[in-house]
């Protein structure tokens, strides 16, 4: 199914027709349903046209009817029909806020006023982990700006935000049996000039609670047994010396970034120099500390435990500290989820999730990496860096992001299939996320034009079925966003590979 240029719907639905009519909007239209989703579509509708839909009790007095029936469609689908009235069925609620959402990017202009054409959407999603992932520990994000990333990655119907809350640059969680992490390890960040901050409880259940508002599900991470140079400013015996590998030595060169000192705030780019003191009952009594109050205010399914990139820990002790961090997130009652590397691990916990963040074209360890992660009972998280890390630079000349997985456009964003990175069989794949890394971010407005328009290519390969549409009609979908993103004041970067719509 190839869909019709004229509708500008992104992720693409899993079946449309339209038809040649349209619904004009009229101040005061009568709306029914659920509370949330009536005040979702209601304040969307206000913030967009001006125009206020009004609610009442009684579906048959309504000329947009939102309901639930779980008959409908697989979780999370929905059913949309636009004719001589709105009607909306979710198969649960999730499902009718992503209806809501479709009904918000039908909205145009015409020259009858605000209008949605006539249309019949039967949609679905094709994983059920659709998720960005923030990194607060290079640059820390303020819980508003928080919410708002939160509202706009539901526009596109992801449900997962995976928070990186701990790194070398910072520790941004409060846990009150180890205070010193927020006393001593929070106030810095990837750049020297940056104050840092940290979540206090109170914040992160907010955070979690208005995200559960829009149907997304918090993952919370504690990176270890590497990415931990911030825990040894806090308490220098839990960690070992920085391990000043070459790659390291020759990048501070490069960038003029200081090397890390073990007790002292790290604000360079710099990975792979540190770890937690593995053999150390202490450091145990720690990790099993931060985890149990980490879980004490996520409710969601999964934690997440990092386990990338850690140069400066053994194969050896490496194993040893994955085995004991899946077992205790299991214990807690949760899901382990762990970056690829963890897969070279025999017995980490049985159903651990991990995360590939290699390229589209994966090295056999890799590969095999991951297929471990499926064979202990687990499903795997695709975030190819050269396709879906959002923090790679659009072009060679753009000011924001790195360039160590190449450079990645709007088409490559788009133009690989989650089902052939890995020699895995479908339902092994999780789903996709792509991550937000902030070593050159200053501000919401940047993360945001890294984030804008790729992240609508990596939404739409979380939601739509395989082969929904070509390369021409996606970019065609993309760039009839412009209104609604502009209307929503996200600032985007108008690449030249979209026509970017007018009105």
């Amino acid at each position: 199914m190839v869909l019709p240029l004229t509708a500008g719907l992104v992720p693409a639905p899993a079946s449309i027709t339209l038809g040649d009519g349209a619904l004009v909007l009229t101040p005061g239209m009568p709306v029914a349903g659920p509370p949330a989703a009536v005040e979702q579509l209601r304040d969307a509708v206000a913030r967009r046209t001006g125009i206020r839909l009004d609610p009442v009790d009684e579906p048959a007095a309504a000329l947009v009817v939102l309901r639930i029936d779980p008959a409908i469609a697989a979780a999370e689908g929905y059913a949309l029909t636009v004719d001589e009235r709105v009607e909306i069925i979710g198969a649960d609620a999730p499902g009718l806020h992503y209806g809501v959402e479709t009904l918000l990017q039908l909205l145009a202009g015409t020259t009858d006023g605000w209008a949605w054409p006539t249309a019949r959407i039967a949609d679905a999603p094709r994983f059920g982990h659709r998720g960005i992932m923030l990194d607060v520990a290079r640059h820390f994000f303020p819980v508003d700006e928080v919410k708002t990333i939160i509202d706009r990655a539901a526009a596109l119907k992801l449900n997962r935000l995976h928070l990186h809350l701990t790194d070398d640059q910072g520790w941004r969680i409060r846990i009150d049996s180890w205070p010193l992490l927020t006393e001593r390890a929070s106030g810095s960040a990837a750049d020297p000039g940056e104050p840092g901050g940290h979540y206090t409880k109170d914040a992160f259940r907010e955070i979690v609670a208005h995200a559960a508002s829009r149907h997304i599900t918090v993952i919370p991470e504690f990176d270890l047994p590497g990415h931990t140079h911030a825990v040894g400013v806090a308490y220098p015996e839990l960690v070992e010396e920085p391990h000043q590998h070459p790659a390291l030595l020759a990048d501070a060169e490069r960038l003029g970034h200081a090397l890390p000192v073990r007790g002292e705030p790290y604000t360079g780019w710099g990975v792979g120099h540190s770890s937690l003191r593995i053999h150390e009952e202490r450091t145990w009594r720690f990790v099993r500390d931060v985890l149990t109050e980490i879980a004490e205010i996520s409710p969601g399914p999964w934690i997440h435990i990092g386990g990338d990139e850690s140069l400066g820990t053994s194969a050896e002790d490496f194993a040893y500290a994955i085995e004991r961090a899946t077992a205790i997130v299991r214990e807690l009652g949760r899901i382990p989820i762990a970056w690829h590397e963890a897969g070279a691990v025999p017995d980490l916990a049985e159903g651990t999730v991990g995360q590939y963040w290699g390229a589209l074209q994966p090295t056999p360890a890799h590969a095999a990496q991951c297929a471990h992660f499926v064979a202990r009972g687990g499903t795997v998280v695709l975030s190819p860096s050269d396709a879906v890390y959002l923090d790679m630079k659009y072009d060679a000349d753009f000011p924001l992001g790195l360039a160590w997985a190449g450079t990645v456009s709007v088409e490559q964003a788009r133009g690989w299939d989650p089902a052939k990175v890995l020699d895995l069989p479908e339902d092994a794949i999780a789903g996709i996320e792509a991550p937000l890394w902030t070593e050159t971010v200053r501000s919401l407005a940047d993360a945001e034009l890294l984030m804008y328009p790729r992240i609508a290519a990596a939404a739409e390969l979380a939601w739509s079925p395989a082969g929904a549409s070509s390369w021409a009609n996606f970019r065609t979908r993309l760039g009839s966003l412009s209104p609604l993103w502009q209307s929503e004041r996200i600032r985007f970067h108008p690449v030249d590979e979209i026509p970017w719509s007018a009105r």
